[in-house]
């Protein structure tokens, strides 16, 4: 079945030369050559504003890449997320960008009791984060809270499930290993996952 996907790429430097960027590429061709529709967001290459006042938020954003993010976040059947590992936990821009896509109600609206409603149902996601570390450590020792409060905290809160994630350690060890993950990234395009 063809999908409607929005490729996020949260690696805070836009240059193609970072693994992040070979990922979100790799991702794209595969997913194109199954015939899925797909867009792509680099969120170093946009401009928009770190919120800094709470009273910011509830306003409908009018800066002009939010404004076409949340155009393609509501186009979207499924989200991908690929994003480094910094200080435990999504990069800051990252997060100051869903932060600024959230304004005006558009990820959480007002739900039924005190939880609010999630805006985003009916979109699935994939969440790729990349690590010098093992992967395993990532999960066992560490248990990936960061990895979680981005899936929990921003996007299950937003409607956005089932949310699957890829840890991809030891990032740099090998040319031959970046290949096969390449490889991994072009499968799972294909697929759609």
């Amino acid at each position: 079945m063809k999908k409607r996907i929005l490729l996020i790429n949260g690696h805070p430097d836009a240059s193609p030369a970072r693994f992040c960027s070979a990922l979100a590429g790799a991702y794209a061709d595969g997913a194109e050559a199954a015939g899925h529709e797909i867009r792509r967001l680099d969120i170093a290459s946009l401009s928009f504003p770190i919120l800094r006042n709470p009273q910011e938020f509830p306003q409908k954003p009018t800066n002009p890449d939010i404004v076409e993010a949340q155009h393609a976040f509501l186009w979207a059947e499924h989200l991908v997320f690929i994003f480094p590992l910094w200080l435990g936990g999504v990069p800051a821009l990252l997060k100051a960008f869903m932060e600024a896509l959230g304004c005006g109600e558009f990820l959480l609206g007002q739900g039924s009791g005190t939880f609010p409603k999630g805006n985003l149902a009916g979109r699935s996601a994939r969440i790729v984060v990349t690590m010098g570390m093992p992967a395993l450590a990532y999960r066992l020792y560490f248990r990936a809270h960061g990895t979680k409060a981005f899936a929990r905290g921003i996007l299950k809160i937003s409607g956005v499930g089932p949310i699957r994630t890829s840890c991809i350690g030891g990032i740099g060890a090998s040319a031959a290993r970046c290949t096969k993950l390449l490889e991994k990234a072009r499968h799972l395009g294909m697929r759609g996952l």
